[in-house]
Protein backbone atom coordinates (compact mmCIF):
# COMPACT_ATOMS: atom_id res chain seq x y z
CA UNK A 1 0.00 0.00 0.00
CA UNK A 2 2.79 2.46 0.90
CA UNK A 3 4.02 2.15 -2.71
CA UNK A 4 0.58 3.04 -3.99
CA UNK A 5 0.17 6.05 -2.28
CA UNK A 6 4.06 7.13 -2.82
CA UNK A 7 3.37 6.50 -6.73
CA UNK A 8 0.18 8.51 -6.42
CA UNK A 9 1.73 11.35 -4.68
CA UNK A 10 3.99 11.80 -7.62
CA UNK A 11 1.39 11.21 -10.29
CA UNK A 12 -0.25 14.10 -7.76
CA UNK A 13 2.87 16.73 -8.19
CA UNK A 14 2.93 15.86 -12.12
CA UNK A 15 -0.99 16.78 -12.57
CA UNK A 16 -0.18 20.03 -10.56
CA UNK A 17 2.58 20.69 -12.71
CA UNK A 18 0.74 19.57 -15.77
CA UNK A 19 -2.34 21.98 -14.70
CA UNK A 20 0.39 24.86 -13.88
CA UNK A 21 1.71 25.31 -17.30
CA UNK A 22 -1.33 24.80 -19.21
CA UNK A 23 -2.93 27.63 -17.40
CA UNK A 24 0.26 29.53 -17.79
CA UNK A 25 -0.11 29.39 -21.62
CA UNK A 26 -3.49 29.47 -21.45
CA UNK A 27 -3.83 33.06 -19.54
CA UNK A 28 -0.83 34.56 -22.17
CA UNK A 29 -2.78 32.94 -25.12
CA UNK A 30 -5.94 35.37 -24.40
CA UNK A 31 -5.70 38.43 -26.74
CA UNK A 32 -5.30 41.52 -24.68
CA UNK A 33 -4.38 42.04 -21.70
CA UNK A 34 -5.20 42.96 -17.79
CA UNK A 35 -4.41 46.86 -18.81
CA UNK A 36 -5.82 47.28 -21.87
CA UNK A 37 -9.44 47.59 -20.11
CA UNK A 38 -8.01 50.76 -17.99
CA UNK A 39 -9.45 53.87 -18.09
CA UNK A 40 -7.36 57.03 -19.75
CA UNK A 41 -4.47 54.84 -20.00
CA UNK A 42 -2.22 55.82 -22.24
CA UNK A 43 0.19 53.38 -24.00
CA UNK A 44 3.59 54.74 -22.28
CA UNK A 45 1.88 54.11 -18.67
CA UNK A 46 0.47 50.51 -20.19
CA UNK A 47 4.22 49.79 -20.99
CA UNK A 48 5.50 51.17 -17.88
CA UNK A 49 2.49 48.89 -15.98
CA UNK A 50 3.77 45.80 -18.02
CA UNK A 51 7.37 46.46 -17.36
CA UNK A 52 6.56 46.78 -13.17
CA UNK A 53 4.49 43.43 -13.00
CA UNK A 54 7.31 41.98 -15.57
CA UNK A 55 4.83 41.37 -18.47
CA UNK A 56 7.02 42.24 -21.07
CA UNK A 57 9.69 40.04 -20.67
CA UNK A 58 9.88 37.05 -22.79
CA UNK A 59 7.34 34.42 -22.51
CA UNK A 60 9.54 31.45 -21.15
CA UNK A 61 11.23 33.73 -18.90
CA UNK A 62 8.18 34.52 -17.13
CA UNK A 63 7.15 31.24 -17.06
CA UNK A 64 10.37 30.09 -15.64
CA UNK A 65 10.27 32.63 -13.18
CA UNK A 66 6.65 31.91 -12.36
CA UNK A 67 7.02 28.40 -11.95
CA UNK A 68 10.32 28.88 -9.45
CA UNK A 69 7.58 31.02 -7.46
CA UNK A 70 4.47 28.78 -7.32
CA UNK A 71 6.79 26.18 -5.93
CA UNK A 72 7.94 28.22 -2.87
CA UNK A 73 3.66 29.08 -2.41
CA UNK A 74 4.16 32.79 -4.12
CA UNK A 75 1.37 33.02 -7.11
CA UNK A 76 2.65 36.57 -7.60
CA UNK A 77 0.87 40.09 -7.07
CA UNK A 78 -2.71 40.69 -8.21
CA UNK A 79 -2.40 42.79 -11.13
CA UNK A 80 -5.61 44.50 -10.19
CA UNK A 81 -5.56 44.73 -5.89
CA UNK A 82 -2.45 46.91 -6.07
CA UNK A 83 -0.41 45.96 -3.09
CA UNK A 84 -2.13 42.58 -2.15
CA UNK A 85 -0.69 39.52 -3.51
CA UNK A 86 -2.42 36.84 -4.74
CA UNK A 87 -1.44 34.17 -1.73
CA UNK A 88 -2.74 36.74 0.63
CA UNK A 89 -6.73 37.18 -1.07
CA UNK A 90 -6.44 33.10 -1.63
CA UNK A 91 -5.66 33.01 2.38
CA UNK A 92 -7.99 35.34 3.19
CA UNK A 93 -11.18 34.38 1.47
CA UNK A 94 -10.62 30.68 0.84
CA UNK A 95 -12.34 29.96 4.77
CA UNK A 96 -15.07 31.86 3.84
CA UNK A 97 -15.76 29.58 0.91
CA UNK A 98 -14.68 26.37 2.71
CA UNK A 99 -16.89 27.03 5.53
CA UNK A 100 -19.72 27.51 3.17
CA UNK A 101 -18.55 24.49 0.98
CA UNK A 102 -18.17 22.37 4.19
CA UNK A 103 -21.89 23.13 5.27
CA UNK A 104 -23.31 22.21 1.91
CA UNK A 105 -21.32 18.81 1.61
CA UNK A 106 -22.75 17.82 4.77
CA UNK A 107 -26.14 18.68 3.81
CA UNK A 108 -25.92 17.01 0.83
CA UNK A 109 -24.12 13.55 2.46
CA UNK A 110 -27.24 13.75 5.19
CA UNK A 111 -29.85 14.10 3.00
CA UNK A 112 -28.61 12.23 -0.29
CA UNK A 113 -27.88 8.89 1.08
CA UNK A 114 -31.10 8.50 3.19
CA UNK A 115 -33.01 9.66 0.11
CA UNK A 116 -31.39 7.33 -2.04
CA UNK A 117 -31.92 4.63 0.73
CA UNK A 118 -35.02 5.37 0.91
CA UNK A 119 -36.53 5.67 -2.79
CA UNK A 120 -34.74 1.91 -3.57
CA UNK A 121 -36.50 0.42 -0.78
CA UNK A 122 -39.63 1.47 -2.24
CA UNK A 123 -39.08 1.20 -5.84
CA UNK A 124 -41.83 2.07 -7.66
CA UNK A 125 -44.40 3.62 -4.98
CA UNK A 126 -44.95 7.33 -4.34
CA UNK A 127 -42.06 8.35 -2.63
CA UNK A 128 -39.81 7.08 -5.03
CA UNK A 129 -40.84 8.67 -8.13
CA UNK A 130 -41.09 11.88 -5.72
CA UNK A 131 -37.87 11.46 -4.67
CA UNK A 132 -37.05 10.97 -8.51
CA UNK A 133 -38.50 14.21 -9.57
CA UNK A 134 -36.45 16.19 -6.81
CA UNK A 135 -33.36 14.90 -7.78
CA UNK A 136 -33.62 15.11 -11.24
CA UNK A 137 -34.63 18.70 -10.91
CA UNK A 138 -31.37 19.27 -8.61
CA UNK A 139 -29.49 17.99 -10.98
CA UNK A 140 -31.19 19.41 -14.57
CA UNK A 141 -31.76 22.95 -12.98
CA UNK A 142 -28.08 24.95 -12.61
CA UNK A 143 -27.24 26.18 -9.31
CA UNK A 144 -27.33 29.94 -9.72
CA UNK A 145 -30.88 29.71 -11.10
CA UNK A 146 -31.85 27.59 -8.24
CA UNK A 147 -30.04 30.60 -6.01
CA UNK A 148 -31.92 33.11 -8.09
CA UNK A 149 -35.12 31.50 -6.85
CA UNK A 150 -34.66 31.20 -3.61
CA UNK A 151 -33.30 34.90 -3.52
CA UNK A 152 -36.32 35.91 -5.20
CA UNK A 153 -38.63 34.14 -3.03
CA UNK A 154 -37.43 33.99 0.37
CA UNK A 155 -34.94 36.99 0.20
CA UNK A 156 -37.58 39.63 -1.66
CA UNK A 157 -40.61 38.36 -1.36
CA UNK A 158 -41.62 36.69 1.85
CA UNK A 159 -38.42 38.15 3.92
CA UNK A 160 -37.34 35.34 6.07
CA UNK A 161 -33.75 35.20 4.70
CA UNK A 162 -31.21 37.93 3.83
CA UNK A 163 -29.91 37.89 0.39
CA UNK A 164 -26.46 38.83 0.61
CA UNK A 165 -23.11 38.81 3.44
CA UNK A 166 -22.75 36.69 6.13
CA UNK A 167 -23.73 38.75 9.00
CA UNK A 168 -25.85 36.37 10.80
CA UNK A 169 -26.28 32.72 10.78
CA UNK A 170 -29.50 33.29 8.94
CA UNK A 171 -27.15 34.31 5.98
CA UNK A 172 -25.71 31.13 5.76
CA UNK A 173 -28.93 29.25 4.71
CA UNK A 174 -29.05 30.18 1.26
CA UNK A 175 -25.65 29.61 -0.29
CA UNK A 176 -25.61 26.78 1.98
CA UNK A 177 -28.79 25.07 0.25
CA UNK A 178 -27.92 26.28 -3.62
CA UNK A 179 -24.69 24.85 -3.02
CA UNK A 180 -25.99 21.72 -1.68
CA UNK A 181 -28.66 21.44 -3.88
CA UNK A 182 -27.24 19.69 -7.35
CA UNK A 183 -24.44 17.04 -5.03
CA UNK A 184 -27.80 16.46 -2.96
CA UNK A 185 -29.64 15.36 -6.19
CA UNK A 186 -26.49 13.49 -7.59
CA UNK A 187 -25.72 11.43 -5.01
CA UNK A 188 -29.64 10.36 -4.54
CA UNK A 189 -29.25 9.33 -7.70
CA UNK A 190 -26.18 6.98 -7.20
CA UNK A 191 -27.17 6.00 -3.80
CA UNK A 192 -30.56 4.73 -5.35
CA UNK A 193 -29.18 2.99 -8.34
CA UNK A 194 -25.94 1.62 -6.40
CA UNK A 195 -28.28 0.32 -3.49
CA UNK A 196 -30.91 -1.75 -5.86
CA UNK A 197 -28.33 -3.24 -8.00
CA UNK A 198 -26.75 -4.63 -4.12
CA UNK A 199 -30.60 -5.13 -3.00
CA UNK A 200 -30.80 -8.22 -6.07
CA UNK A 201 -27.39 -9.62 -4.98
CA UNK A 202 -27.04 -13.17 -3.96
CA UNK A 203 -25.71 -12.22 -0.31
CA UNK A 204 -28.61 -10.16 0.45
CA UNK A 205 -31.13 -12.88 -0.42
CA UNK A 206 -29.09 -15.47 2.47
CA UNK A 207 -29.02 -13.11 5.00
CA UNK A 208 -33.32 -12.43 4.72
CA UNK A 209 -33.24 -16.43 4.36
CA UNK A 210 -31.33 -16.49 7.45
CA UNK A 211 -34.17 -14.63 8.97
CA UNK A 212 -31.47 -11.64 10.05
CA UNK A 213 -33.87 -8.59 10.19
CA UNK A 214 -34.20 -6.24 7.04
CA UNK A 215 -32.56 -3.15 8.90
CA UNK A 216 -29.70 -5.00 10.20
CA UNK A 217 -28.94 -6.27 6.50
CA UNK A 218 -29.27 -3.16 5.33
CA UNK A 219 -26.84 -1.43 7.24
CA UNK A 220 -24.68 -4.27 7.85
CA UNK A 221 -24.22 -5.59 4.08
CA UNK A 222 -26.19 -2.91 2.00
CA UNK A 223 -24.81 0.49 2.85
CA UNK A 224 -22.07 -0.77 3.32
CA UNK A 225 -21.16 -1.54 -0.73
CA UNK A 226 -23.82 0.69 -2.08
CA UNK A 227 -22.08 3.63 -0.72
CA UNK A 228 -18.96 3.20 -2.54
CA UNK A 229 -19.97 4.64 -5.54
CA UNK A 230 -20.76 7.61 -3.57
CA UNK A 231 -17.40 8.09 -2.01
CA UNK A 232 -15.75 8.15 -5.39
CA UNK A 233 -17.87 11.07 -6.17
CA UNK A 234 -17.60 12.85 -3.00
CA UNK A 235 -14.05 13.31 -3.22
CA UNK A 236 -14.05 15.91 -6.11
CA UNK A 237 -17.29 17.35 -4.71
CA UNK A 238 -16.13 18.55 -1.64
CA UNK A 239 -12.72 20.04 -2.97
CA UNK A 240 -15.54 22.18 -5.71
CA UNK A 241 -17.68 23.20 -2.50
CA UNK A 242 -14.78 23.95 -0.66
CA UNK A 243 -13.20 26.56 -3.06
CA UNK A 244 -17.30 27.46 -3.21
CA UNK A 245 -19.08 28.17 -6.48
CA UNK A 246 -18.46 31.13 -8.40
CA UNK A 247 -21.89 32.11 -9.32
CA UNK A 248 -23.60 31.75 -5.94
CA UNK A 249 -20.83 33.89 -4.55
CA UNK A 250 -21.08 35.91 -6.83
CA UNK A 251 -24.97 36.72 -6.98
CA UNK A 252 -25.17 36.71 -3.13
CA UNK A 253 -22.42 38.74 -2.50
CA UNK A 254 -20.31 36.25 -0.14
CA UNK A 255 -16.83 37.83 0.13
CA UNK A 256 -15.31 34.27 -1.20
CA UNK A 257 -12.38 32.48 -2.61
CA UNK A 258 -15.27 31.78 -6.00
CA UNK A 259 -16.35 35.44 -6.12
CA UNK A 260 -12.67 36.63 -6.05
CA UNK A 261 -12.31 34.17 -8.77
CA UNK A 262 -15.15 35.50 -10.87
CA UNK A 263 -13.70 39.43 -10.75
CA UNK A 264 -10.40 38.02 -11.87
CA UNK A 265 -11.71 36.73 -14.91
CA UNK A 266 -13.98 39.91 -15.44
CA UNK A 267 -10.39 41.83 -14.56
CA UNK A 268 -8.01 39.91 -16.56
CA UNK A 269 -6.13 39.49 -13.03
CA UNK A 270 -3.87 36.94 -14.59
CA UNK A 271 -2.10 35.83 -11.44
CA UNK A 272 -5.05 35.72 -9.73
CA UNK A 273 -6.76 33.18 -12.31
CA UNK A 274 -3.83 30.99 -11.68
CA UNK A 275 -3.13 30.90 -8.38
CA UNK A 276 -6.83 30.27 -7.77
CA UNK A 277 -6.89 27.40 -10.36
CA UNK A 278 -3.93 26.02 -8.41
CA UNK A 279 -5.13 25.77 -5.99
CA UNK A 280 -8.68 24.01 -6.88
CA UNK A 281 -7.01 21.57 -8.86
CA UNK A 282 -4.61 20.59 -5.83
CA UNK A 283 -8.01 20.32 -3.78
CA UNK A 284 -8.96 18.07 -6.27
CA UNK A 285 -6.20 15.86 -6.27
CA UNK A 286 -5.95 15.71 -2.53
CA UNK A 287 -9.10 14.66 -2.32
CA UNK A 288 -9.07 11.98 -4.71
CA UNK A 289 -5.75 9.91 -3.24
CA UNK A 290 -8.00 10.36 0.29
CA UNK A 291 -10.86 8.84 -1.74
CA UNK A 292 -8.64 6.03 -1.99
CA UNK A 293 -8.10 5.53 1.59
CA UNK A 294 -11.53 5.64 2.29
CA UNK A 295 -12.28 3.30 -0.02
CA UNK A 296 -9.90 0.90 1.48
CA UNK A 297 -11.67 1.74 5.09
CA UNK A 298 -14.72 0.37 3.65
CA UNK A 299 -14.16 -2.02 2.01
CA UNK A 300 -10.76 -3.95 3.00
CA UNK A 301 -11.40 -6.51 -0.18
CA UNK A 302 -10.54 -3.61 -2.69
CA UNK A 303 -7.01 -4.10 -3.18
CA UNK A 304 -4.75 -0.87 -4.15
CA UNK A 305 -2.13 -1.33 -6.80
Amino acid sequence: MLKYFLKRIALAVVTIFIVMTLTFILMNAVPGGPFVAEKSISPAAQRALEAKYGLDKPLFERYVTYISDALHGDFGISLKQRGRTVSQIITSRFPVSAKIGGLAALLALCLGIPMGCVAALNRGKWIDNLIIVVATCGIAVPGFVFCTVLMYTFGVKLGWLPTFGLGTPKHYIMPVVALAFYPMAYITRLMRSSMLDVLGQDYMRTAKAKGLSQFKSLFKHALRNAVLPVITYVGPMIAYTLTGSFVVEKILSIPGLGREFVSAITNRDYTMIMGTTIVLATLVIVMNVIVDIVYKLVDPRIQLK
